[in-house]
C-alpha cells in the first residue's frame, strides 16, 4: 500500500466534487473525478452518459481520456485519481489498464463498486497492475450528494 496524504488528498477530492455538482446540475447521477501528477491537475471529469448517449462516459473515464491525452500517453503510471465514489467494473478495469498509480474515493458503492465492495479489481493478484486505495476521503459529502440525487429522482 502507498501513503495517504491527508491534507492534499482532502484538497483533490474537493476538486472531484465540484464535478460531482457538474453531472448534479445536468441531472446525472452525480460523480465526480480528477488526475493529479506531480501536484498538477491533468484530467477531469463528470458523469455524463445520459447527455452523451455513452454508457461509457463515466465520470473516471471522461478523466482518464483527458490525462491520457494531456501526457501522449495511455499509460498513466505515476498519477493519483480521486473519484467521489468507488468506481464500477470498468472504470476499475480502465484504471488497471492505464497503470494508474493510486487512487482515492470517498463513498462505497455497496451495487457496483469494483473496489472492495463487490469486487477487487484494483488489488486483484491475478491482474498484470495494482493500485494503491484509500477509501472514505470526505466520504460524508460524497454520500450526502448521491443520497440527494436519488432522493429527488425517488420523491
Amino acid at each position: 500500500m502507498g501513503v495517504m496524504d491527508g491534507d492534499l488528498d482532502e484538497s483533490y477530492m474537493a476538486l472531484a466534487l465540484g464535478e460531482a455538482k457538474k453531472a448534479d446540475a445536468a441531472g446525472e447521477v452525480p460523480v465526480g473525478a480528477v488526475i493529479v501528477a506531480d501536484g498538477s491537475v491533468i484530467g477531469r471529469g463528470y458523469n455524463q452518459p445520459i447527455s452523451a448517449s455513452d454508457p461509457t462516459a463515466h465520470a473516471e473515464i471522461i478523466a482518464l481520456r483527458e490525462a491520457a491525452r494531456h501526457l501522449g500517453n495511455y499509460r498513466l503510471s505515476k498519477v493519483t485519481m480521486y473519484c467521489t465514489v468507488e468506481p464500477c467494473v470498468m472504470c476499475a478495469g480502465a484504471m488497471v489498464h492505464a497503470r494508474i498509480a493510486r487512487l482515492v474515493f470517498g463513498a462505497p458503492d455497496p451495487k457496483a463498486g469494483s473496489a472492495g465492495s463487490i469486487y477487487n479489481v484494483l488489488t486483484d493478484p491475478r491482474l498484470n497492475h495494482r493500485v494503491d486505495v484509500f477509501s472514505g476521503v470526505r466520504e460524508a459529502e460524497c454520500s450526502a450528494l448521491l443520497r440527494e440525487f436519488f432522493l429527488g429522482r425517488r420523491g
